[in-house]
């Protein structure tokens, strides 16, 4: 296919009891050399010398972002300082997956970890985790309120499920997909970022309805009936309804009205669906007022999408078709992620070397089943970050293919049938990481109160819930 118009936006190791401290122990002159300090906002940022004319562009529940040009690279990126990563084991273990699965990703929709490091020199000392990541223009939250065509629409949805897809070949399930968790370039490049939540795929889990921001939970999660990788599909299918609408589809304050919000609109699932969840929560579900909901001809009219493309066919009708393969309640019926790229609306743009990139390969086969006392993730997190420095020589990670240490500001590798990379000026600097700060959501895996229990608690809370400011209010 050739090229449409220019599509530019304006904008592990396991623990070991007897670990040799010397080896953590680091040269203490050579490190207060290389390093600085700075207060950014309330946070102080201690940071290697070659990072200059830090800027904070960030904030949310999992750390504090600031823009910073790289002297080594020769390029701007984004520095995120982990918020006080051992201050219990859920942070601590969030952390150190995170950390990990960062390390492990490389494709190109995915953000690409550019360094990490501590200005701590011993592990008793060790308490700063930084993260130095590619820097992009905005998140899709800012897009989401723009008049995108069908050909821009559908590559950035291309490169959501190209992410995806690169996820999911690793077991890996993102669980917390959402526009601020989404960063494009004004070339209409994207990658997903935030890996705190993510986790790779177990069977036999229970997970809770705790892990995904409110209006992208699908309906699997917020009944307490685990899950599968198509999770993240639903939160896709979430995210293109929003970028259509230019409004959130399930508004929902709390768990309760989240699932009152997909039924109103999608209806009452059938009683084949009923029958799989918990008595309980079946119980609850089948005694909720029955809603028929809307065709998805009603839900998603013509006159919400743009003019049909002449250029590579792409139509509504078909944008249409795709959501409603998405916004499936029953997880079993839902598009798989290998579906949705083989689908009308999102294969004009297919190139086996972005969809069937190799996967991630994860060392730590065990990343979630871990659990340890915080003082056992710090050693860990340090032993990850000792690791990095260790493969690193003058900020190139070594044996890491070019395409990852590029700067962001290049223009990206082009196939023939991709956009092309001409743009005009870019929007504000917006950092490489979910700034949401009403994210409140705890791990599941150390989550110990039942499903059951938090979907019937969610009753008497929805009061409180609605008061809170919903997690999009940051880019509204």
């Amino acid at each position: 296919m050739t090229h449409p118009l220019s599509l530019t936006l304006s904008l592990s190791l396991s623990l070991s009891p007897g670990l040799e401290r010397q080896n953590f122990t680091m040269n203490r002159n050579k490190r207060e050399k290389e390093y600085y300090s700075l207060d950014v906002g309330d946070s102080t940022f201690t940071v290697l010398k070659r990072y200059q004319n830090l800027r904070p562009i960030g904030s949310g529940a999992q750390g504090i972002v600031c823009s910073a040009y790289d002297h080594n690279l020769e390029r701007n990126v984004a520095i995120k300082k982990l918020s006080r990563p051992f201050q219990n084991q859920t942070h601590a273990k969030r952390a150190y997956r995170e950390l990990v699965l960062m390390k492990c990703v490389n494709h190109k929709n995915i953000i690409g970890l550019l360094n990490v490091f501590t200005p701590q020199k011993t592990l008793e000392e060790f308490q700063d985790v930084y993260l130095v990541m590619e820097l992009m223009d905005a998140n899709l939250c800012q897009v989401i309120q723009m008049e995108l065509d069908h050909e821009r629409l559908s590559y950035l949805l291309y490169q959501m499920l190209c992410g995806i897809k690169h996820l999911h070949a690793a077991g890996i399930i993102h669980r917390d997909l959402k526009p601020s968790n989404i960063v494009v370039k004004s070339d209409c490049t994207l990658k997903i970022l935030d890996f705190g939540l993510a986790r790779t795929a177990a069977t036999g889990l229970l997970m809770t309805p705790y892990v995904v921001t409110r209006y992208y939970r699908a309906p699997e999660v917020i009944l307490g009936m685990g899950y599968q990788a198509n999770v993240d599909i639903w939160a896709v299918g979430c995210i293109m309804a929003e970028m259509v609408r230019h409004k959130i589809l399930f508004p929902g304050r709390d768990y309760i009205d989240q699932w009152n919000k997909v039924i109103e609109q999608l209806g009452t699932p059938s009683q084949e669906f009923l029958m799989k969840l918990n008595q309980s929560v079946r119980t609850y579900v089948e005694n909720r007022p029955r809603y028929a909901g809307y065709s998805f001809e009603k839900l998603f009219p013509d006159v919400l999408f743009p003019a049909d493309s002449e250029h590579n066919k792409l139509k509504a009708s078909q944008a249409r078709d795709l959501l409603s393969k998405m916004l499936v309640i029953d997880a079993s019926k839902r598009i798989s992620v290998d579906e949705a790229l083989q689908h009308p609306y999102i294969n004009v743009w297919y190139d086996p070397t972005e969809v069937e990139a190799p996967p991630p390969l994860i060392t730590d086969k065990q990343l979630d089943e871990r659990e340890h006392t915080v003082e056992e993730w710090k050693e860990l997190i340090y032993k990850e970050v000792l690791d990095w420095e260790e493969r690193t020589k003058n900020g190139v990670i070594r044996g890491q293919p070019a395409s990852l240490g590029a700067a962001v500001s290049s223009s990206p590798q082009q196939h023939q049938h991709h956009p092309s990379t001409s743009s005009s000026a870019s929007a504000n600097d917006v950092s490489s990481m979910s700034t949401d700060p009403t994210l409140t959501d705890t791990d599941s895996s150390l989550e110990t109160a039942s499903t059951t229990t938090a979907v019937a608690a969610a009753a008497t809370t929805s009061a409180a819930a609605a008061t809170a400011p919903g997690p999009l209010g940051c880019c509204r």
